[in-house]
């Protein structure tokens, strides 16, 4: 006698139904053949499986698509409205935050000033509500929240364990946030979040082994392995400012001076933060205001300015090489005001510098994201992965 599996039937529902679904969050509109073609279902099968969609409010029909004799096919779409995220930015002078839906459209993006607030939780609470109320989408709707903060967020707790720029944030603010929000936050390294924008929409684009180097305010660096970040253990990897070079003070034997954060202190990070590479530039006789003002106006000089971009290049190429020697990326991304201002022609000397000091030689490229900013986007696109994963679970 052969055993009656009345689940089966249902489990076997529920596959189709998450294979269209995916199918449609991926590549958009399609019709029914299509996705019968590329899941394998019947035509029959295929049908019922985007009725049940439709009747739960997930997929609408969008259009047609012409396919000779016949009627035109319809074309089926995922509803933009069936969830919505939000992704913020948290900085030391401003909060920015953008609210998109299931497609990872942003409908709404809004900057507040945190200084009105002691507590982060507060800060974070106002630009989250700004954002929806002008996307027009309740709280309640949200399916993802993700925070890019600077500093380590330890991978256990998931909490900011360690950050010069944001000393509010202490331990217990992640439970603190979830409570406040009544829903799951993630907060995630700013870097991290900046390589995850340059995998989906930039020079990264496809590739599963690469390292983004960030050359801004700070030092830092984001690791791509098989397609997902690499945080380490405690969430410090990528902290690359803190490698110790030859010649160069530990951060432990400096002693900070008044409005300079230890952050800037000792390490690869004394030669290539935004405020070094501004000394830098005052010292090569151009005046600059700003890190990406000397490196913009050292290429502007031409054969004067070489020398400059020459040590830039050589200061970055050091921690590139550490880098490359123990993962081999194959593709090292150059991002932040000074991998901007760069472009091409800083990412060229530092490909070559590297060449010269090491038996690895990755291509070196500069961040192609041409969203105006690139941890708010990698912010939305975690949290859009999130709430994709929800929607198709459920």
């Amino acid at each position: 006698m052969v055993e009656r599996r009345p689940g089966v039937p249902r489990l076997l529902r529920e596959i189709n139904d998450r294979a269209a679904l995916e199918l449609l969050l991926a590549t958009g509109p399609m019709t029914r053949g299509q996705i019968g073609d590329l899941t394998g279902l019947s035509k029959v099968t295929a049908s019922q499986t985007l009725s049940r969609l439709e009747e739960r409010g997930l997929v609408e029909v969008v259009g047609t698509q012409a396919g000779g004799r016949g009627p035109n096919a319809a074309l089926y779409s995922v509803i933009a409205s069936s969830a919505y995220v939000a992704g913020l930015e948290v900085g030391p002078g401003r909060i920015s935050s953008a609210v998109a839906d299931i497609h990872g459209h942003t409908i709404a993006e809004i900057t507040v000033d945190p200084q009105g607030h002691e507590d982060p939780v507060a800060a974070v609470h106002e630009a989250i509500v700004k954002a929806c109320r002008g996307a027009k989408v309740g709280l309640s709707k949200l399916r993802g929240v993700v925070i890019g903060t600077p500093g380590v967020v330890d991978p256990r707790s998931g909490d900011v364990r360690f950050s010069f720029d944001l000393p509010g944030w202490h331990e217990g603010i992640h439970g603190a946030l979830a409570g406040d929000l009544r829903r799951e936050v993630t907060i995630e390294n700013d870097v991290n979040l900046a390589a995850i924008a340059e995998r989906a929409d930039g020079a990264a684009q496809g590739v599963d082994d690469f390292v983004l180097l960030w050359a801004g305010r700070g030092l830092g660096l984001a690791v791509m392995l098989g397609g997902r970040l690499h945080r380490g253990r405690s969430g410090s990897a990528g902290e690359i400012g803190y490698l110790p070079v030859p010649g160069v003070p530990l951060p432990e034997d400096i002693r900070t001076e008044p409005g300079r954060l230890p952050s800037l202190a000792g390490g690869l990070q004394s030669l290539v933060s935004a405020e070094a590479v501004a000394e830098l530039a005052q010292g090569y006789g151009f005046a600059a205001s700003s890190a990406g003002e000397g490196v913009r106006v050292a290429m502007a000089a031409g054969e004067r300015g070489e020398p400059l971009l020459g040590e830039i290049a050589q200061r970055l190429a050091l921690g590139v090489a550490a880098v490359c020697v123990i993962l081999d990326p194959g593709l090292v991304v150059l991002a932040g005001e000074v991998g901007q201002a760069g472009g091409d022609a800083l990412a060229s000397r530092v490909e070559e510098a590297v060449a010269r000091i090491c038996p690895v030689r990755p291509q070196v490229g500069t961040t192609t994201v041409t969203e105006r900013n690139p941890v708010l986007r990698g912010a939305v696109l975690a949290a859009l992965g999130q709430a994709r994963e929800e929607l198709l679970a459920s």
